[in-house]
């Protein structure tokens, strides 16, 4: 299979805010940062859990592959992750699940849509419709790279990946010609379409996915774990200037708790794509 990998640096770096009096211990978070100012959104919610008794440290980082490995290696206690990657983390058994954000349209889970220029023809459902094609999609994505690579002949196909930072940038760089297709929630894409009226859906999966949640290492300490969680599956109900400032920010409602029950479409998905306990996060 042939395929084409962003040469873009991955750049790094600690984004915290003190808040409150200085804890003995620091609950450090992998945040992705695939455009600039993302990790102030996550400024009230660093202060928000200070005053639960927490202080967090943020590791930005720019994109999955980095993240993932950065959190096996142990350099973070948990992770706001993309379905793909903490899926992956659950088959490696590096995390746990524990909570995800219920957005304000109410939705906390998303599926894989497949776009094309208008007049391309309908996804059938195999990697065959893309054999000869440049496809834009997200590394270790379950709405991108994991979706493709799940999918019947995708070990044959001749398809060219093209990685792309975030959903939005696939669809972005689909609609200025550099690529034939694109994979990427269908959240992004609903949002989105209306800037993109040259693109139209072509097919989707309809399996759903968690979106956004917080995996903490099996590695982390159980209390503070569960000290954060506590606090994040409060603020739905916490009627505080500093919750109102955290949803406002975050576009959220709150947070619902997470199992592994919840990733039964994802961990198929990814085990199809050929996720075992020894990926390591590189295709």
């Amino acid at each position: 299979m042939k395929k084409c990998i962003s040469a873009a640096a991955v750049i790094v770096f600690a984004f915290g805010v003190m808040a409150g009096p200085v804890l003995a211990e620091q609950f450090k978070i992998a945040i992705m940062q695939d455009q600039m100012g993302v990790a102030q959104k996550y400024k009230p919610l660093i202060e928000y859990v200070a005053k639960k008794g927490v202080e967090i440290a943020f590791i930005s980082t720019k994109d999955y592959p980095s993240a993932a490995q950065m959190f096996a290696g142990g350099q973070v206690d948990a992770m706001f992750s993309g379905s793909g990657v903490a899926g992956a983390m659950i088959i490696k058994d590096l995390a746990d699940p524990q909570v995800r954000p219920v957005g304000q349209d109410g939705y906390s889970t998303y599926w894989a849509s497949i776009i094309a220029p208008k007049g391309a023809p309908k996804f059938p459902g195999g990697a065959d419709y893309f054999n000869g094609k440049k496809v834009l999609l997200t590394s270790l994505a379950s709405a991108g790279e994991f979706y493709f690579r799940s999918l019947p002949g995708a070990d044959k196909s001749s398809a060219m990946l093209l990685k792309a930072v975030s959903h939005g940038a696939a669809l972005s760089g689909l609609n200025l010609g550099q690529a034939d297709a694109a994979i990427v929630k269908n959240r992004v894409w609903d949002k989105q379409k209306a800037k993109y009226p040259n693109l139209v859906l072509v097919g989707e999966d309809r399996g759903e996915n968690p979106d956004g949640t917080l995996m903490a290492s099996k590695k982390a300490n159980p209390a503070m774990v569960a000290k954060v969680a506590a606090a994040l599956l409060g603020l739905k109900n916490d009627a505080s200037p500093e919750a109102a400032a955290v949803k406002a920010s975050l576009e959220i409602q709150g947070y619902v708790k997470t199992t592994e029950k919840d990733f039964t479409h994802t961990l198929a998905l990814l085990r199809n794509a050929g996720v075992t306990k020894t990926f390591n996060f590189v295709y």
